[in-house]
């Protein structure tokens, strides 16, 4: 691939990912949303978290793996200590801790 159509592909891709990303704002941007898309929207961003979180807690060595699975046990205490705390870097700290002693006492992968 030549370098006139990489730049043309990448300004192409960029107008398109602008595009549907501003589309919201500018058709809808002046109207306000009813109280139950508010209440509804609160919810997207537990909800996409959740969703790339847990395929990677959850998911060891091609499947389901809920034993002997050292990220899902680290990522359990996380979130008790996130739960417990509200601190993330005290989260994120404590789920690294957690997981690397796992694997270095052989729990899992």
């Amino acid at each position: 691939m030549d370098t006139l159509t990489l730049a043309g592909l990448i300004l192409a891709l960029a107008a398109t990912s602008f595009g549907a990303r501003s589309s919201f704002i500018l058709f809808l941007g002046r109207r306000a949303a009813s109280p139950t898309v508010q209440r509804a929207l609160r919810f997207v961003p537990p909800a996409v978290l959740t969703a790339l979180v847990v395929p990677e807690l959850v998911l060891a060595a091609g499947g389901p793996s809920l034993v002997g699975n050292a990220r899902l046990a680290a990522g359990l205490v996380a979130a008790a200590v996130a739960w417990k705390t509200r601190n993330t870097l005290l989260t994120i700290l404590v789920g690294m801790l957690c997981l690397h002693a796992l694997r270095l006492l052989g729990y899992g992968a």
